[in-house]
């Protein structure tokens, strides 16, 4: 196992589990926009004019996490607060809650309302395509979810691990992201996670469940005028 396939994640996913979907021009990687708004790229010397034309519509962002090249003439590149990649190892205690449901094509539409409200910029309409997703139905609605995005054949990312903020402070979070993180283990692979530092409440979450900190990843936008 080589965790330096996370050094570089968008690129490390397009070439492996999510190969079949990848737009790919030489040394340079995306995912269709309406699974993510994500662009990976082999090195940092990467020659990628071409590639960047190819892939990026006029006005349209895309972003770059660990490894970035030198943006283009025409092209604006803005760098972001470094991101926390966490990693589990060891299973976790889940705590008790209502019963926890694969997520599908029924449910479509209110993960969709779910990510909107708590999970902006990120979650597309085909993202729940990228991996299995999961949450909890509480009185008709959907209180919580979480998914798997980024993966090799080593590592999973636990993503989307949202609540709805009428019901926050019941531990759903909680139980969620330790049922999936064990099941992700319980295959041989490593569930990980990124995390920005101006949402403490989930940071601080993850560590107590078990997660630690494996290095702080740099992140970007890349917008083609």
């Amino acid at each position: 196992m080589h965790d330096d396939d996370l050094d570089n994640p968008f690129w490390t996913a397009l070439r492996s589990r999510h190969a079949a979907i990848a737009r790919v021009v030489g040394d340079v990687a995306c995912y269709p926009s309406s699974f993510a708004p994500f662009l990976g790229v082999a090195d940092t010397d990467v020659r990628v004019d071409e590639a960047f034309e190819a892939l990026v519509a006029p006005g349209e962002s895309v972003y770059l996490l660990g490894v970035a090249p030198m943006a283009p003439d025409g092209w604006s590149m803005q760098a972001f607060r470094p991101l926390a990649q966490m990693i589990c190892t060891a299973q976790i205690d889940a705590n008790d809650g209502p019963e926890i449901i694969r997520l599908g094509d029924a449910q479509r539409v209110d993960v969709l309302a779910l990510t909107a409200l708590v999970y902006p910029h990120y979650f597309r309409e085909r993202t729940m395509d990228l991996g299995r997703y999961f949450g909890m139905y509480v009185d008709g609605r959907l209180a919580a979810m979480v998914g798997e995005r980024l993966a090799t054949d080593d590592w999973q990312e636990v993503s989307a691990i949202c609540t709805h903020p009428d019901f926050l402070g019941r531990g759903y979070a909680h139980r969620l992201t330790a049922t999936l993180g064990n099941d992700i283990l319980s295959a041989g692979r490593v569930p990980y996670l990124h995390v920005s530092y101006e949402n403490p409440r989930a940071m601080s979450l993850y560590l107590r469940m078990g997660y630690r900190l494996r290095r702080d990843i740099p992140f970007w936008s890349l917008t083609r005028a």
